[in-house]
């Protein structure tokens, strides 16, 4: 269907992901061209998927370590497919710097995000944790950390302290893993058209926009 027959159209796209993962990161850019291609206008909500639950918020070891102690693989095998995952983001304009990451519990990440989705910036703040955990060698997991960043976003630096360390999203957070769940998600990215269609992984753009045109021309013919 040509983009141009439903330029009027908004779809809703729910996408769940985690700040720690680098296909989120890699599918984040190829939505966003495949949506520019696509000349409709997109909703985006994002919801929380904990890759790793169980990861301590100070992981005293590298992201390497941690991939092949948890997968059960060779130290050399995970170095050579970050290697590999690391120039696929340099194809997509993300410049990975894997030396630098902080492996970490992403909780406190995924509440940040729901405080900000109820300040109108989720998809904002959501950019801005997956460079500051990829690019720019930030911590992702700890109070202060997060503080520090939101507040260079322009939010309340205390009121964003406050609501993390009362748990004031975690509701949310658990909401959204539960409903993972019941739609049987087992892997991020993963995106859901206006409710109806499911497209897993850090697809082609190419892929994006056939959706995203299928799911407005049946807005328009219903």
């Amino acid at each position: 269907m040509p983009a141009e027959v439903a330029t009027d159209m908004t779809v809703k796209v729910d996408i769940w992901s985690d700040v720690q993962c680098p296909w989120c990161y890699i599918g984040k850019r190829r939505f966003e061209k495949g949506a520019a291609k696509s000349g409709i206008d997109v909703e985006i909500e994002y919801h929380s998927f904990e890759l790793s639950p169980d990861t301590p918020v100070d992981y005293d070891g590298t992201p390497q370590q941690y991939l092949a102690e948890r997968k059960g693989m060779p130290l050399d095998q995970v170095e050579q497919m970050l290697a590999h995952v690391t120039e696929l983001a340099a194809g997509e304009g993300l410049d990975y710097h894997y030396e630098n990451v902080h492996q970490t519990n992403t909780v406190k990440a995924h509440e940040l995000i729901h405080y900000a989705k109820a300040h109108g910036r989720q998809v904002e703040m959501k950019e801005a944790l997956l460079k500051a955990y990829f690019v720019d060698g930030g911590h992702v997991g700890r109070v202060e950390d997060l503080a520090d960043l939101a507040a260079g976003l322009g939010f309340d630096r205390a009121d964003v302290v406050r609501a993390l360390e009362s748990c004031e999203y975690t509701a949310a957070v658990k909401a959204d893993v539960a409903q993972a769940a019941a739609y049987g998600i087992q892997g991020v990215p993963f995106y859901v058209f206006d409710g109806k269609y499911g497209v897993s992984g850090a697809q082609g753009s190419d892929v994006f926009t056939e959706v995203l045109q299928k799911t407005a021309s049946e807005q328009v013919a219903s």
